[in-house]
């Protein structure tokens, strides 16, 4: 078993350009130069701008010669005005270009940012007009280079943010295919600090991803292999990471399974997401927490046709007699294992709101990509059930 982090260090690009390994973080200042930036704004959450990673990563666009500014009002599921006040802080500085640094919440905002750079209106009032993110012509979105912090999104290698929009209590996909980073710096160092609960929370996000993308009926071959292998790292890895937190071949194998399975959701998402989505907005709870809770009773509702599928994964996995109930108990374990909450009441969510909730969920388009066509109807049913524990077919 490989014991040395430094093995798991290189270059590549997919989908976008990768510089992965321990101590990369060093590199931002002339990755900055090579992609022409000479005043970028970093853009990252409140609680990573006061750590000594943020003084390292602002000390060595310093030393290349790069100006370097700095806004972190963005909230944890960050909202319309935390985009509108981070381009105000953009225009101000006349900067030229973005570094997306954090976990989901800063980089998912820093690429809305980007986005909205040189627009006249706010976020949520560009679509005034019938108008949509994805018609903003590349040349005006500045080069974003991404730093992720946590291992679950995968936000760094997408082209969509999810941000909320408070006013209608929705989180809202903002989707451009020139918002990709340009450049992505993965240091697994940076994720040694983190919490247990949040490693596994992102961890189990970043199963999710890679798991939905598996299960969804689209046609992508490629995205499919990514997944499969996705799903392998989070169970070899996700429990050394959250409890041994210092493993820097855990935290490696952890990040590069999060950019796998953000790539891999190319192929769709499913029932998972529907729903957290709307219960994010709703409730402000953490979302790869939310998708952690969720996966089983998903699983359940869509066992008549993703079981054969299930089936073949568990073999891959090494599962015991490999079938969709093996699989089901090895979810049903690794969340124990991490101390992941059994159901949504755990997080103070009630059925009060079940039929919101389904309508949400059948509108998000992640819906799309769950194996069964599900009614609004289904969808609250599934949110009951996750929120009382009940865990029958």
């Amino acid at each position: 078993m490989l014991t040395d982090a430094s093995a798991l260090t290189g270059n590549w690009n997919y989908p976008t350009a990768m510089r992965f390994g321990v101590g990369r973080l060093q590199e931002l200042g002339e990755t900055c130069k090579e992609v022409g930036m000479k005043n970028p704004l970093l853009v990252t959450d409140p609680g990573l701008a006061a750590l000594p990673m943020i003084a390292e990563a602002m000390e060595s666009c310093q030393k290349a010669g790069v100006d370097c500014g700095l806004f972190s009002d963005i909230k944890a599921n960050p909202v319309g005005k935390n985009v509108d006040d981070g381009v105000a802080v953009y225009k101000a500085g006349g900067h030229d270009g973005v570094i997306a640094f954090g976990g989901g919440s800063g980089i998912d905002a820093a690429k809305a940012v980007a986005v909205m750079a040189q627009q006249t209106e706010t976020l949520f009032g560009y679509l005034n007009g019938g108008r949509d993110w994805e018609d903003i012509p590349a040349n005006e979105i500045p080069t974003i280079i991404a730093i992720p912090t946590t291992s679950g999104t995968g936000s760094e290698v997408g082209r969509a943010s999810i941000i909320t929009d408070e006013e209608n209590h929705v989180k809202r996909i903002v989707f451009n295919p020139k918002m990709m980073p340009s450049v992505v710096i993965d240091d697994p160092a940076l994720t040694v600090g983190l919490p247990k609960v949040i490693t596994a929370a992102t961890g189990m996000d970043a199963l999710s991803h890679n798991l939905e993308a598996f299960c969804s009926p689209h046609f992508h071959p490629m995205a499919e292999g990514i997944a499969i292998e996705g799903i392998r790292l989070v169970k070899e890895y996700l429990p050394t990471a959250t409890f041994e937190g210092g493993n820097l071949v855990a935290r490696s194998q952890m990040m590069i399974a999060s950019s796998m399975g953000a790539t891999a959701f190319q192929r769709g998402l499913g029932g998972m997401h529907a729903l957290a989505h709307p219960l994010g907005a709703l409730y402000d709870a953490q979302h790869g927490m939310l998708n952690a809770i969720l996966m089983p009773y998903v699983l359940i509702r869509n066992r008549e046709v993703i079981s054969d599928r299930l089936a073949r994964l568990s073999a891959y996995l090494g599962l015991t007699s490999p079938s969709y109930d093996s699989f089901l108990n090895w979810v049903l374990a690794i969340r124990e294992e991490l101390g992941i909450p059994n159901d949504l009441s755990a997080l103070s969510i009630d059925t009060a709101q079940s039929d919101l909730v389904g309508h949400m969920a059948i509108k998000d388009p992640s819906a799309g990509g769950n194996p069964i066509s599900l009614t609004s109807d289904d969808y609250s049913r599934l949110f009951e059930k996750a929120v009382t524990g009940d865990l029958s077919g």
